[in-house]
């Protein structure tokens, strides 16, 4: 059992030690079992939490307001537009403010540095739901879904497909060396993680006998994967000029057939959601216009196989961010 995590902030992996990840896990499991049996489980009765969004979001919004419903606690929900954060207040004092009100806070948005600063004047414990270098609820409830199909994760060979330089694989890099899988980013060169956080992760790694390994060659880098990731081509804030270069560069990644079957036999399919994989979303229909792709990082006969566990994946997202609301403030 680690040291308690009551009263810290949650804003990126990097900040937390294997074994406290790991009683994150574990917690998360008792969760879910929890809720899969309908035992009531409101054991922060009383207390308040705020969800501050400057990007909008389905699965984050919808963990956290079911998640802290269920633990007793009272939501309130701001989105962009209903706070004065940055525009007429600064962080610092909204930060104050709301911490004043509230138990904890989550945040989504963009720069790393705004969760640290409303972390660091808050006073109570804020909660970080994404920023443009990390998303480390996302790796919960992915290292999650893996142990569940495989009843592991240490040693397992997880490979990232497209643009490496994103929070998502950031992050999948990060838990990865945490917790002892290999980790692969397989992409353009050009499209790989910053130097600074690999050499990170690839210490932290070494303590924890796996490995860090970024290749733009796609037979070799999915042989023999346990887990094949993929995330959208343009992250949401990016600008749409973007989509033509991304496509361009990063088509040769896209998650089909062959990737999964040079990957193991036993290999499943993931992705953190929301997927360009057919024509049934506006982005999809505007981008089959522009440029004649019918589905995008991953086809949609992977995405909708017996392999691919993205509402496993989605799923989970609740019951981990549960388990991190719990630790944070009982």
């Amino acid at each position: 059992m680690p040291r308690s995590l009551s009263g810290r902030s949650f804003l990126k992996l990097l900040d937390f030690s294997t074994e406290e990840i790991q009683y994150l896990l574990e917690l998360s499991k008792d969760f879910k079992r929890l809720k899969r049996a309908g035992t009531p489980h409101k054991y922060l009765t009383g207390k308040n939490i705020v969800l501050l969004f400057e990007k909008t979001s389905t699965r984050t919004r919808c963990s956290f307001e079911v998640a802290g419903n269920d633990l007793g606690m009272g939501v309130t929900y701001l989105d962009p537009g209903s706070s004065q954060m940055g525009k007429k207040e600064s962080l610092e004092d909204t930060a104050k403010v709301l911490g004043r009100m509230y138990d904890g806070i989550e945040y989504r948005g963009f720069d790393q540095q705004v969760v640290e600063d409303l972390a660091r004047h808050a006073g109570v414990p804020v909660w970080n739901g994404l920023t443009t270098q990390f998303h480390p609820t996302q790796m919960l409830a992915d290292v999650l879904t893996i142990e569940e199909n495989f009843g592991r994760y240490k040693g397992l060979k997880m490979v990232f497909m497209g643009d490496a330089r994103n929070n998502v694989a950031n992050s999948l890099m990060v838990v990865s060396a945490k917790l002892g899988i290999n980790f692969v980013a397989c992409g353009p060169k050009e499209n790989m993680p910053e130097a600074e956080l690999v050499a990170t992760c690839r210490e932290i790694a070494k303590e924890n006998g796996s490995t860090i390994t970024l290749t733009d060659d796609v037979k070799e880098g999915t042989k023999g994967a346990h887990v094949i990731y993929t995330d959208i081509w343009v992250s949401m804030g990016e600008s749409p000029e973007l989509w033509a270069e991304r496509i361009k560069n990063l088509s040769p990644y896209q998650v089909n057939d062959a990737v999964m079957e040079n990957a193991a036999p036993d290999a499943i399919f993931m992705h953190c959601l929301p997927s360009f994989h057919d024509l049934e979303t506006t982005v999809g229909r505007e981008i089959y216009e522009k440029f004649g792709l019918k589905e995008m990082e991953v086809t949609d006969k992977v995405f909708r196989s017996r392999r691919s566990k993205v509402f496993d994946e989605a799923e989970n997202r609740m019951h981990t961010i549960k388990a991190v609301m719990y630790a944070t403030l009982k």
